[in-house]
């Protein structure tokens, strides 16, 4: 079993990158629930009201995924980690008052608990992105609810990707500068993708 993670900030290309590692190796690729997500338009409108049940929801299917990588003989790509979850977008919430202590405590006292059960990746791909280019690639996807992120939310997040990179220590990391780098267009940053996975033997 072998378990990748591409991971990054909204809009950041996760699910483009997955499908096409996905398609290049023969992987398979797991996604993130967003379109059939029951809380996602809501928690837009109301950061306060919905934050901790959008989490929650997003660590139970996170947590299903990771549970069928680990039966799978299949190498799989998943497009977020179960720690970006928690680390990132959960702990942003609390610090910026969007979620309580209350809420946040038995949040990650769940999240923990989870960890336990699964495994980490084998290797993480970091698309590491500035603001302008999230923007554009929000703007460009068109998803109704994201188009009024607050960009302080997004630059928050940022700094948190940051950190998180830092001190990461669960597996093999490459980091993608995706305002340097263009996956999709540029032939040559695409290629140098692949070798650099090739190389770690992931294939």
């Amino acid at each position: 079993m072998i378990h990748i993670a591409a991971a990054g900030n909204i809009g950041a290309g996760k699910t483009t990158l997955a499908t096409r590692l996905a398609e290049h190796y023969g992987w398979q690729a797991s996604f993130e629930s967003v379109d059939d997500n029951p809380y996602l338009a809501d928690f837009y409108s109301d950061m306060n009201r919905w934050s901790f049940n959008l989490q929650i929801y997003f660590l139970s299917t996170r947590f299903n995924q990771l549970l069928d990588i680990a039966k799978n003989d299949v190498p799989t790509i998943l497009d977020r980690t179960i720690y970006e979850d928690a680390t990132i977008f959960a702990r942003n919430l609390h610090d910026s008052g969007l979620m309580t202590d209350r809420d946040y405590k038995n949040y990650v006292e769940v999240f923990w608990l989870m960890t336990k059960f699964v495994p980490a990746s084998d290797l993480l791909i970091y698309l590491k992105a500035d603001l302008p280019g999230l923007r554009a690639r929000i703007r460009q996807r068109g998803r109704e609810y994201e188009q009024n992120i607050p960009e302080e939310y997004l630059g928050k997040l940022n700094t948190y990707y940051d950190d998180w990179m830092q001190s990461y220590n669960f597996g093999k990391v490459i980091t993608v500068d995706i305002s340097q780098t263009d996956l999709i267009e540029n032939h040559d940053d695409w290629q140098s993708l692949l070798h650099q996975i090739d190389a770690m033997k992931m294939a």
